[in-house]
């Protein structure tokens, strides 16, 4: 299966036709990898967490579950998962701003600013930031309904197997924050396997 690197820190953007699958391989294990698909015809439909945990009516997502769009469109099929099946459709994408916030020393690089990297050499700009789908990110509801943080239990090549339900424009991030150590205590890289 041929491979794409994601490096440590950094994100990648791909493109799946319809039909066609990928899978976003943890190559080290306990790495999250914040992940969007825009429609590649109008960057104004991506996916959503929010219009999917609606259709799906479950917080995290299983295999045969389609995710659809921010206009109800459907995206992505998870056809597998090889993990034990923690991906957050909660938190915002870490940022610059989200950094500071929680005082962290670590402005830069962040998961924000690599999906707009990634746009920008596409040409495009979007004024919102969907929330990603973080991949093999562990974040638990409590019993008073807080959000509580786990390292990310993927083991090394754990991977979730996504089937594109429209042409799709793909961008994964490595993610870089130590805030909560939802990577552990350093950032490592990921890959994307093409099948």
């Amino acid at each position: 299966m041929k491979r794409t690197i994601i490096p440590a820190r950094s994100a990648i953007t791909i493109e799946l036709s319809k039909g066609q699958r990928c899978r976003v391989i943890n190559t080290e294990g306990g790495q999250v990898v914040d992940t969007w698909a825009f429609n590649p015809y109008d960057f104004n439909e991506c996916l959503s967490m929010e219009h999917s945990r609606s259709a799906i009516y479950r917080l995290l997502f299983r295999p045969g579950d389609v995710l659809v769009s921010n206009k109800f469109q459907p995206m992505l099929t998870l056809t597998d998962d090889t993990s034990p099946g923690f991906h957050d459709t909660l938190h915002a994408a870490c940022s610059a701003g989200s950094n500071r916030f929680y005082g962290s020393d670590q402005i830069f690089p962040n998961c924000q600013d690599n999906l707009q990297k990634q746009l920008g050499l596409r040409g495009q700009t979007i004024n919102t930031i969907p929330c990603p789908w973080n991949l093999f990110e562990h974040a638990l509801i409590g019993d008073r309904t807080e959000l509580k943080d786990e390292i990310s239990a993927a083991a090394p090549e754990d991977y979730v197997e996504l089937e594109a339900r429209m042409d799709l424009v793909m961008i994964f991030s490595a993610c870089p924050s130590l805030v909560g150590k939802i990577s552990g205590t350093s950032a490592r890289g990921a890959a994307i396997g093409f099948l």
